[in-house]
């Protein structure tokens, strides 16, 4: 992210060299843009577990619930929760499934368990030690935050585009 940070930067900088702080600011909506949306795909989507429940972000999309409505966890290419309602509910921010490393140099019987594994392991002990007034219902609700800043985005690239095409 702070590479992306830092290329936005450059960019507007030199739009500011090259042009002015008027072109600058037809093509900051643009660069924010693509700023907002690297950032939404890499490093928004999370799941964050505590003693009464879990929450999931998945890009704009967050789930919220107690360990109650919990039926199972699994970890198939990601975490996914089954909850009591029916739904599967995968998190792309969670631990997860990967390859088994190829190494030549270490002694085959020297295994380690895979990350994702201890992970899950962690987490389902969370859910099994969970207290019975863990018992938040599930909410589903959207990443206000996020969607505002979008919004102010978009307005000034519309802006931005209205002051070309008035010119």
């Amino acid at each position: 992210m702070v590479l992306t940070g830092l290329l936005a930067l450059f960019l507007l900088g030199d739009a500011v060299v090259r042009g002015g702080w008027g072109p600058m600011l037809l093509l900051a909506p643009w660069v924010l843009l693509g700023l907002w949306v690297v950032y939404q795909i890499s490093f928004v989507s999370h799941v964050r577990v505590t003693g009464e429940g879990v929450l999931v972000q998945n890009l704009l999309r967050r789930t919220a619930f107690g360990w109650s409505q919990v039926r199972d966890i699994d970890l198939r290419w990601q975490l996914v929760f089954s909850l009591q309602d029916g739904t599967d509910l995968t998190s792309f921010g969670g631990p997860a499934h990967a390859r088994p490393r190829r190494s030549r140099m270490r002694d085959e019987d020297a295994r380690t368990v895979p990350t994702g594994f201890r992970d899950l392991a962690d987490i389902r002990d969370r859910w099994q030690a969970a207290d019975v007034t863990a018992d938040q219902a599930i909410r589903r609700s959207w990443d206000w935050k996020a969607l505002g800043a979008l919004g102010v985005i978009l307005v000034c690239a519309v802006v931005s585009v209205w002051l070309v095409e008035a010119s």
